[in-house]
């Protein structure tokens, strides 16, 4: 069986390089992935703040220049 590059394609080879693979990744910790997760977090928090901010101020400049009251 070939795929599309011309490249054989063995199901059972695939898999057992896969396993070869997965072994050699490096895990993080507990430690490493609870701050990942915050700063991941903290983040999402700044930016949300920051584009709603940014929002306002536009939605604040649009309602300014057409006369919209509030």
């Amino acid at each position: 069986m070939e795929g599309q590059t011309g490249v054989a394609v063995n199901p059972a080879k695939f898999l057992r390089d896969v396993r070869v693979e997965v072994a050699r990744v490096t895990w993080p910790g507990r430690k490493e992935t609870a701050v990942t997760t915050a700063l991941v977090l903290g983040m999402t928090v700044l930016t949300a703040a920051f584009f709603f901010g940014v929002d306002q101020v536009i939605g604040l400049a649009v309602r300014a220049l057409f006369g919209a009251a509030g």
